[in-house]
């Protein structure tokens, strides 16, 4: 082992807990295990087939050569009359950057933001990767912690209480990855009127939940045209449109980010795939309100976040707010903290993970990981069966516990 030779930049990263945990339950399903996913955010879903006959097209057409940096400028057409249609915002074309994803969108903003020391305010819960994007960087993490019962949302007050004179952008997700919340128009007006008053602050404003949303219509910080310039909206194809293999995501930024998005991006992964860039076309042109497929995935996901809400319900000891978004539970489990079977005891998150994942072969992911020690993220991107199987395992290997 040669891990002395690696820069410090890698040794103080840690791993992705959901890929972690999905690394975890593959080994126990390789081993015969009947092993239920919980862990990984990605829905079930196969993409549209009118999207995947466009992937097909474009192989047939020769569509296989290198891309712009910054996406193909039809499909960057296509994303600005997008973010009009479903969303009111105008964007010209070249405020438009596509990339390999909505994290490494996300990753580019900061890169091209923060240098070292700089602090960049995160929410908590918060998705896993928003810190150490931020570590890579060499900033600072401000966190304005949360809790259930104030549904997982900081208020302005809190915000305004955590700027400093270094504070350089805030990083939040709206619906969120791992709770489920989203916020409302009116909680979105009074963030945004904080950081409308400290010009050099960026909002970097994940919404790759847009369309899982439960409670109405989508709203976007950058609606407000005093705080707009101040904003990159992060969004992508790969929850909405069940294209998760596909890897596109886009950022819609002021042109000066935009720009440096586009020089970073350029040295070191250039532009997204050709095929998966005129797929992701196709699926920005329909839009989630013409095709039936993504109806009935939309359906779905409402039907199951309501049956396993009920079911959460049933199981003591557990305490689980209502998710306006996503298809996520972000239940808090601490009351079985310093509890024990008689072989394991639960001192925290990571420790109930393991031993519902060892017991009963359900994987969930430790909220530690998202910031908030006293929960669990429960995804529910699998089918009716299955959830209900892995609620009742749950519920039968925490009886267990004294």
């Amino acid at each position: 082992m040669k891990s002395n030779l690696l820069s410090d930049r890698v040794r103080n990263l840690t791993e992705s807990a959901t890929l972690e945990m999905t690394r975890r339950s593959r080994m126990l399903k390789s081993q015969g295990y009947d092993v239920i996913t919980l862990s990984i955010g990605e829905p079930d879903f196969n993409t549209p087939e009118a999207i995947k006959d466009e992937a097909k097209n474009a192989i047939d057409n020769n569509k296989t050569h290198y891309t712009p940096v910054s996406g193909l400028p039809e499909l960057r057409e296509a994303i600005a009359e997008k973010l009009k249609r479903d969303n009111n915002l105008d964007y010209d074309v070249d405020q438009i950057i596509v990339s390999n994803g909505a994290k490494q969108s996300i990753a580019n903003v900061v890169l091209c933001l923060i240098n070292s020391g700089d602090e960049v305010i995160i929410p908590s819960p918060y998705w896993v990767s928003y810190p150490e994007f931020v570590h890579i960087a060499e900033g600072k993490i401000v966190e304005i912690p949360t809790t259930i019962d104030t549904d997982f949302k900081i208020t302005a007050e809190q915000l305004e209480n955590a700027i400093t004179e270094k504070t350089k952008a805030i990083i939040f997700s709206s619906p969120s990855n791992p709770t489920g919340m989203l916020y409302s128009e009116d909680e979105l007006r009074k963030i945004a009127e904080v950081i409308s008053k400290h010009k050099n602050i960026v909002i970097i404003s994940d919404e790759i939940y847009e369309y899982i949303n439960f409670s109405g219509k989508h709203r976007s910080i950058a609606e407000f045209d005093f705080v707009k310039d101040q904003v990159v909206v992060i969004n992508g194809v790969s929850k909405g449109y069940a294209m998760t293999g596909w890897r596109i995501g886009y950022a819609a930024a002021p042109k000066y980010l935009a720009k440096a998005c586009d020089i970073i991006q350029g040295q070191y992964t250039s532009g997204a795939s050709s095929i998966s860039q005129m797929a992701a076309l196709k699926a920005v042109q329909t839009g989630k309100d013409s095709s039936s497929e993504i109806k009935n995935m939309l359906k779905a996901f409402k039907e199951r976040r309501d049956l396993v809400y009920g079911l959460l319900s049933e199981v003591p000891g557990i305490k689980a707010n209502m998710p306006d978004g996503a298809f996520y539970f972000f239940p808090d489990v601490s009351s079985y903290y310093g509890k024990s079977n008689g072989e394991t005891n639960i001192k925290n998150s990571k420790d109930f993970c393991m031993y519902i994942l060892e017991k009963v072969h359900v994987a969930l992911v430790p909220g530690a990981a998202f910031g908030n020690p006293d929960c669990v993220r429960l995804s529910y991107a699998t089918s009716n069966e299955l959830l209900i199987e892995a609620i009742k395992r749950i519920k039968s290997a925490l009886a267990e516990l004294k």
